[in-house]
């Protein structure tokens, strides 16, 4: 595999970390509060990113999978949940600061 097809790899599969943790944010935000539904939305919501995350790695690179593209994964879904952690947390402060003046 030569180098740009490597670097379109990489890419890809950091902007799929970074979507599947977003919308996966989304996906816990509206079913909240119902159990078995919310087991079996996060199950089949999991099950299509997979098989989504394959059919286009499959026009990427043939479908080759290395070990660096969970890697990529894995810092694309941990910046972004940094990222969303990062605005509760500043909406969190301004609420709490306008609270004590």
């Amino acid at each position: 595999m030569d180098i740009t097809v490597q670097i379109k790899t990489i890419i890809f599969s950091f902007a799929f970390g970074f979507l599947f943790s977003l919308f996966l944010h989304f996906n816990y935000k509206y079913i909240v509060g119902r159990k078995l539904l919310s087991l079996v939305f996060t199950l089949l919501f999991v099950f299509v990113f997979t098989l989504l995350f394959f059919i286009c790695l499959q026009f990427i690179n043939n479908g080759i999978f290395h070990y660096y593209e969970i890697i990529c994964i894995a810092i694309g879904f941990t910046l972004e949940s940094l990222l969303f952690v990062e605005k509760k947390f500043k909406k969190w402060y301004t609420l709490l600061s306008k609270v004590g003046e």
